[in-house]
């Protein structure tokens, strides 16, 4: 059997919630057949990167170096690595004409349209359709993208109609993160055998060896009171979190909060951490990954979760398996994900999400029960190379 995976739409080296789940189907299939990755620069060094080196790169476009995240200069990014993944295609023809399956890992366009033109191409091709988030509707009370985000907002709904439509008409299978999105993609030709819940999963290996080892960094040592991981994005409401945040430190002045991650807000968190006078509680760590983010979590006490929006999230799953409760607002998509070792708050009280930070901060019997609860659910289901195998077994086993 051979895979193609399609990623040709990567902004930078981050790691996104859909570059994860490719990177670790890539590592747990290439046990069962032959992997060839159809992607850009960014998208080849993520996986060489992570571990993901059996595989064949068949490239688009080389390393773009940085790229703005204002809209404008995301549209033509789209319109560039669409342009290049539409060639790519002609390029490598051969390498291409007997491909079995083709994942497109994400709705963006350079990676949605090769894959669909491939699959109209060779009729015979099984395409599986990777459809992590919905863009909210303009009007929906829940969009993240309100003030002057909402021209931001409306063009990202509008994208997305077209890649909905072709999705449902013309893939064979779906892989979407949380059981609330499976009823968008029955239709008269899929049923729920048709579409999976991927969720998302842990490589829970360095954790578990550093939980086994004796060497757990005692909880009052710790470095930093909490830690977020994820994009600077409305959607993942790291701006609602200095918020939150500085109510924590109404009540604990030297409370510390690391931040792990980039993205367009990067400016406007910054500036907020001055605002509210915050420079000495938030620590703005940039991306980082591996043996760097691991460390961080091991001077971490929780995961904090603030999203708004989400399809499921698999950052804070991450430090849990190093044994750190959440919290998180009350999201239906969430409910599925995180059953236990999540401390769920009414959505959007930000009152409410200080005071479970405080009280997991000042009660170790309640915290170590939220720490336990967090480690045994990830061992126990977010485990990647359980979740790969039993992804490839449903719905590729020949």
């Amino acid at each position: 059997m051979k895979i193609c995976f399609i990623s040709n739409y990567n902004v930078g080296l981050g790691l996104s919630g859909g570059d994860r789940i490719f990177i670790e189907l890539m590592k747990g299939w290439q046990r069962h057949a032959e992997i060839v990755l159809l992607g850009c620069g960014e998208a080849a060094a993520i996986a060489t990167r992570c571990g993901a080196t059996d595989a064949q790169i068949l490239p688009t476009r080389a390393l773009d170096g940085s790229t703005s995240y204002g809209l404008w200069a995301l549209l033509r990014h789209t319109c560039r690595r669409l342009a290049a993944g539409v060639r790519a295609l002609r390029t490598y023809a051969t390498e291409l004409a007997d491909v079995d399956v083709v994942y497109s890992v994400s709705d963006f366009y350079p990676d949605f349209w090769p894959a669909f033109l491939l699959k109209r191409r060779h009729p015979q091709i099984r395409w599986i359709a990777g459809y992590y988030l919905f863009a909210p509707a303009p009007w929906a009370k829940d969009s993240p993208y309100t003030g002057a985000q909402r021209l931001r907002g409306l063009i990202y709904w509008l994208l997305q109609r077209p890649s909905y439509f072709l999705v449902n008409r013309y893939a064979d299978h779906v892989f979407v993160t949380s059981e609330p999105d499976v009823a968008r993609f029955l239709t008269r030709h899929r049923g729920r055998d048709g579409i999976t819940v991927v969720q998302g999963g842990v490589d829970i290996t360095t954790s578990e060896a550093y939980l086994a080892s004796g060497a757990v960094i005692p909880v009052p040592q710790r470095q930093y009171d909490a830690c977020f991981v994820g994009r600077f994005h409305y959607q993942k409401g790291v701006l609602r979190l200095l918020d939150i945040w500085q109510r924590v430190c109404a009540q604990r002045p030297q409370a510390r909060l690391a931040l792990i991650g980039d993205g367009h807000l990067a400016s406007e968190v910054r500036a907020k951490i001055a605002a509210l006078g915050l420079d000495q509680n938030v620590a703005l760590l940039g991306f980082r990954d591996g043996a760097e983010k691991f460390a961080i979590f091991r001077q971490s006490k929780m995961m904090l979760h603030p999203a708004t929006y989400d399809s499921g999230g698999m950052a804070a799953a991450e430090g849990m398996a190093w044994e750190l409760p959440g919290v998180s607002f009350d999201l239906e998509a969430l409910k599925t994900y995180y059953p236990r070792g999540m401390v769920k708050i009414p959505c959007f009280d930000e009152a409410a999400f200080a005071a479970a930070i405080l009280r997991l901060l000042a009660d170790p019997a309640y915290y170590r029960t939220m720490a336990q609860a967090a480690h045994a659910l990830i061992v126990e289901v977010w485990d990647w190379q359980k979740r790969a195998e039993s992804i490839f077994q449903k719905v590729l086993r020949p």
